[in-house]
């Protein structure tokens, strides 16, 4: 595994596009309520992807009520925020949820799109020929205008959710066409294919584009599918999980990230990067918003990276 923890270190000899959400939460979990916390799905997968490469570009709107520090934060961290669009008389987009004993279960309070109702991402000359694009849960719509921005990416990963599934199908599909990774939950696999199976499901999909498909389950791991092959990981047994927000954003930063990084898209690095994206997403949930994220370090990230290892290998 020492390979594994070598790519931990940064690299920018390739770029990352990031688009999605930035965004204020207010969270309460059985743990305890955060208010007006910085959240958004760019934000979680721009912090993730830090660790790992230099040269991200974040594409989102938000409000003149956004807070300057976080900003500079991120410019920090190496991401450039030309793609950002700033309303100074607007205000951010706002989500308010309660989470369940069970986390897996959540109650969505208030949704404020705010500037985001007017979101129309035009990318920056210098954003055109990203590379690497990770294209978080927006409208299809939306995700088709980056898209056809681009000029020659080599791995476009899409996030997207059910709401889209039952408002505008045809127009997710067509985006599924286009793209290379589909990350989705379990459900949303059956939902968008059709089938309970998960593997005919994914067979389904195949149909539709993606050469690879992520499907997230949450406490119980990730599942990596080709035409060919399956990989699955666990999740790492933790003490305690305060905040499930972000997670899943959080495992698509470290996952593209880490390929980004090792620029390697084979299924074989796949894999570890889905280890990667895992061990993201298993900080993110420690603390409310982006508590964990902001504070690690290549060792820390290493050492939980070789405890998936570790509950995962055995021999015959």
């Amino acid at each position: 595994m020492v390979l594994l923890l070598y790519f931990c270190r940064k690299s920018i000899t390739m770029s990352l596009l990031t688009v999605g959400t930035v965004a204020f939460d207010d969270i309460e979990t059985p743990f305890g309520r955060a208010e007006k916390v910085v959240g958004g799905a760019c934000t979680y997968i721009s912090w993730a992807a830090s660790y790992f490469i230099n040269n991200i570009r974040l594409t989102s709107i938000v409000g003149g009520d956004f807070p300057k520090d976080e900003l500079d934060q991120l410019q920090s961290k190496g991401v450039n925020l030309d793609g950002l669009k700033v309303i100074q008389d607007g205000k951010t987009f706002f989500w308010a949820g309660k989470y369940h004993e069970n986390m897996n279960i959540r109650d969505t309070i208030t949704t404020d799109l705010n500037v985001l109702d007017d979101f129309d991402p035009e990318l920056p000359d210098s954003y055109t020929d990203s590379e690497y694009v990770m294209l978080g849960n927006l409208t299809p719509d939306i995700q088709l205008r980056v898209i056809e921005q681009l000029t020659a990416p080599k791995l476009i990963v899409l996030d997207t959710m059910n709401f889209w599934m039952d408002i505008a199908m045809d127009r997710l599909k067509l985006v599924i066409s286009k793209v290379d990774v589909l990350t989705i939950n379990d459900e949303e696999a059956r939902q968008l294919s059709g089938e309970y199976s998960l593997v005919n499901a994914a067979k389904k999909i195949f149909e539709m584009g993606p050469k690879y498909l992520v499907i997230k389950k949450g406490e119980h791991g990730a599942m990596l599918m080709s035409k060919d092959d399956i990989f699955y990981a666990p999740a790492l047994p933790l003490a305690e999980v305060v905040d499930p927000t972000g997670a899943g954003d959080s495992f698509a930063g470290g996952f593209i990230g880490y390929l980004a990084k090792s620029g390697d898209t084979s299924f074989e690095n796949m894999k570890r990067a889905v280890i990667y994206g895992s061990t993201m997403a298993s900080f993110c949930v420690e603390e409310f918003s982006l508590g964990k994220m902001k504070n690690l370090s290549e060792y820390i990230i290493n050492d939980r990276v070789q405890r998936f290892v570790n509950i995962t290998k055995f021999d015959i």
